[in-house]
């Protein structure tokens, strides 16, 4: 039976163990879990990206959460980066529902395809240089197996960083949210701060402003102008 080359690549992302300090770490989590999330069973594998396979857009985050992505075994599911994420792609028309708390919570994306540049729960959300670039050629044949994709949003700085690198693109402009630059591939590359707490908490990320950067994504990738409080399906 052919299998699908995202289907293929998901496969050997979740079986990987080149970093053993990340093996080490997200398998220690994953036993000993958190009090609140005690009765779950935890993921404890590197986690591959999900969404369209037809996307426009990708949506590039550091890595898993220790105890979210690392529990839920989908990236920013589960936690409160990916409440702020998910909300702000289902008021852009790029999600079926504002909220992602498990795999099979009925969640949909369309146009929309979100992944990590690193793919396992780094200790203290750090990973090292080697430990990105090893992670680094799956995120190139990840985008690379997205053919229809225009515009990539590197959430934070480590995210744009790979991404500018995986993209090509030398050399790249300072950091900053709503920075964006064609790159020699193809997509554009989009920037916005990282909806962790350190972020939404002290004000420094707001809702209107991730929502200005999905407008843009929404109009360099080809859709169809802002989808602001048309819900879903987008148009």
């Amino acid at each position: 039976m052919h299998v699908p080359p995202l289907d293929e690549l998901t496969s050997e992302i979740t079986s990987c163990r080149r970093c053993p300090r990340l093996v080490a770490w997200r398998e220690e989590v994953a036993s000993r879990r958190r009090a609140a999330f005690a009765g779950q069973e935890y993921w404890g594998r590197p986690v591959p990206g999900f969404g369209d396979p037809r996307a426009p857009v990708a949506v590039v985050g550091l890595a898993p959460a220790a105890h979210g992505g690392n529990r839920t075994g989908r990236v920013f599911t589960g936690d409160r980066s990916g409440d702020w994420l998910f909300a702000a792609l289902w008021r852009a028309g790029l999600a079926n529902q504002p909220t992602s708390v498990a795999v099979d919570d009925g969640l949909e994306l369309s146009g929309a395809y979100v992944l990590a540049a690193v793919r396992c729960a780094p200790p203290q959300n750090k990973p090292t240089p080697a430990e990105r670039d090893r992670c680094r050629p799956f995120l190139v044949r990840e985008l690379d197996l997205l053919v229809e994709l225009r515009v990539v949003v590197a959430l934070g700085q480590f995210a744009y960083q790979v991404a500018a690198d995986v993209l090509g693109l030398r050399p790249r402009p300072k950091f900053g949210h709503g920075v964006e630059a064609p790159t020699p591939v193809g997509p554009t590359l989009l920037c916005s701060y990282h909806p962790s707490q350190q972020n939404t908490f002290t004000g420094r990320l707001t809702e209107p402003m991730l929502d200005a950067v999905f407008d843009r994504a929404r109009t360099l990738s080809g859709l169809e102008g802002p989808n602001r409080g048309r819900g879903w399906p987008p148009v």
